[in-house]
């Protein structure tokens, strides 16, 4: 069997006879009038009209003076079929090849053909082909498909392979776009505006969680990549806008798990003159929205647990399922009794171990099991430093979070509007930091004054792309075109390029 290597050197040889032939291998234009899945839906319409079409070659038969040639576009496939006598003679000028060329074509290469819409005698709608033009050479095969294309590592190194040969993760993606359509349009529909926030930060917040730095040298200062948009819309919501949102990256320096990465595609919305029971009935909605244009259903079987999305959504207390479960008040409860739970239940206990972090981590451990959806309620005021205090419970916040198959699908709350609230609040985050919890939120005096002029009571939600890859089944890396991997070059390229340092 030919190593990859030797079928590259075939293709160069190959591309070479082409230039010596005075053929562009990679002419810059392309027609065509249909993609090839409208001529099989239109086939009725368009029989024995001369249309053009493009794609990718998938395989060649060549018997004697007749060529078979199967393309592939994004819509589907079609057959050339390539007849001596009907197939226009080489015109190297316009990248076009005779059937005596078609030697010099493989899979994998892009072709354009033009001719009549056809069935052939075994009644397969076809081009008979009159003209065939080359569009691009390809010099490395994909792998065939019946052989598969199934190692992790490498389908994610080559998410370009993948998707050609693996169609349902192709498919994903282009819901995965869809997700992030309707998102969007059900904002619009409501009369928010799209906003868009730097990513660039002097002070990073709006989230638990432990940031890149880099540096800027126009200003000679470091700055932080954002872990949230939630403090730039807050400022516009401080400035006169009543409903914003942002759909963007945001990065966050941990590791990978299945529902984690350190950048992935987040939104937040902002909605002056609402509150978190305003919030909690948009976003019911707003995910029947969602989910429905993106999947086509709001049903899902997700692992072992079955999911309806389409009715109401049952509330859970915070402080009562901690209690259910292990036998804690969480508003009257030491460290040592916080560590020793987690240790009961075989969770990590780390060394800068405090109560918040201790609790989060006891209530992540419940949250695994629900298979909801679930709105979790009443959440401890010293876990929710950026939420308003709930007046029926001060030792509470009007924070709503979503609780779906076992994950955390999204955040809400009545902001907090008080400066000199907040600022306390920022004071106890700073000394959390100063204690070793890196992922505890900077104090962010900017913001500060700008609650000093006044920001109306609001509401506001954020949820990232982990709501996608949930319904989608997958792990947050196979959700994702390309997930960052530890820089690698194989072998075979380096023996192709030995004069490049790689």
């Amino acid at each position: 069997m030919a190593t990859l290597k030797e079928l590259r050197d075939e293709r160069l040889r190959k591309l070479d006879e082409l230039k010596q032939l005075g053929v562009n291998s990679y002419p810059a234009k392309a027609q065509r009038t249909h993609t090839l899945n409208d001529v099989t839906e239109k086939f009725s319409e368009l029989e024995g009209k001369e249309e053009t079409l493009v794609g990718r070659i998938v395989s060649i038969r060549k018997f004697g003076k007749l060529a078979f040639i199967v393309i592939k576009d994004t819509s589907g496939t079609i057959q050339l079929f390539l007849r001596d006598g009907e197939i226009e003679k080489l015109d190297a000028e316009q990248s076009q090849l005779g059937l005596e060329q078609i030697n010099l074509l493989d899979s994998g290469d892009f072709v354009q053909a033009s001719g009549q819409i056809i069935k052939t005698q075994t009644g397969e709608i076809s081009l008979g082909v009159k003209t065939l033009r080359l569009l691009a050479k390809s010099l490395r095969p994909m792998p065939a498909q019946q052989d598969g294309f199934t190692n992790k590592e490498e389908r994610m190194r080559r998410r370009y392979i993948d998707t050609n040969i693996n169609q349902d993760v192709k498919e994903r993606f282009i819901r995965r776009s869809k997700f992030w359509q309707a998102t969007r349009d059900f904002l619009n529909k409501k009369d928010f505006i799209e906003i868009n926030t730097p990513v660039l930060e002097h002070t990073t917040g709006g989230a638990d969680a432990n940031p890149f730095v880099t540096h800027m040298d126009a200003l000679d200062q470091d700055f932080y990549l954002r872990i949230s948009q939630e403090l730039p819309l807050k400022r516009l919501i401080g400035g006169g806008y009543e409903k914003v949102y942002d759909v963007g990256p945001r990065f966050r320096n941990e590791n990978y798990t299945d529902e984690h990465l350190p950048e992935h595609q987040a939104m937040e919305w902002y909605w002056a003159y609402a509150d978190w029971r305003e919030g909690m009935k948009f976003m019911t909605e707003m995910y029947q929205y969602v989910l429905q244009e993106t999947f086509g259903t709001l049903k899902f079987k997700l692992g072992d647990m079955d999911i309806d999305m389409s009715g109401e959504w049952q509330e859970l207390d915070y402080k009562q399922a901690i209690a259910d479960k292990y036998n804690i008040d969480i508003y009257n409860c030491s460290l040592d009794e916080v560590k020793k739970a987690l240790s009961d239940n075989k969770l990590e206990v780390a060394e800068t171990e405090n109560i918040a972090r201790g609790i989060d981590k006891l209530w992540k451990n419940i949250r695994k099991d629900i298979a909801g959806p679930v709105w979790l309620i009443n959440t401890p005021l010293f876990i929710s430093p950026l939420a308003k205090v709930n007046p029926d419970n001060p030792q509470t916040v009007q924070r709503f979070q979503a609780v779906v198959a076992g994950s955390e699908l999204g955040n809400g709350f009545s902001e907090l509007n008080d400066p000199i609230e907040q600022l306390e609040r920022f004071k106890e985050q700073q000394q959390m930091r100063e204690t070793g919890d890196k992922e505890a939120m900077m104090l962010d005096i900017d913001y500060i004054e700008m609650l000093e002029y006044g920001m109306p009571p609001a509401c506001g939600w954020g949820y990232s792309e982990r709501v996608f890859w949930s319904f989608e089944g997958v792990t947050a890396r196979e959700g994702v075109p390309f997930p960052q991997l530890r820089s690698e070059v194989d072998e075979v390229t380096k023996t192709i390029y030995p004069d490049i340092k790689l």
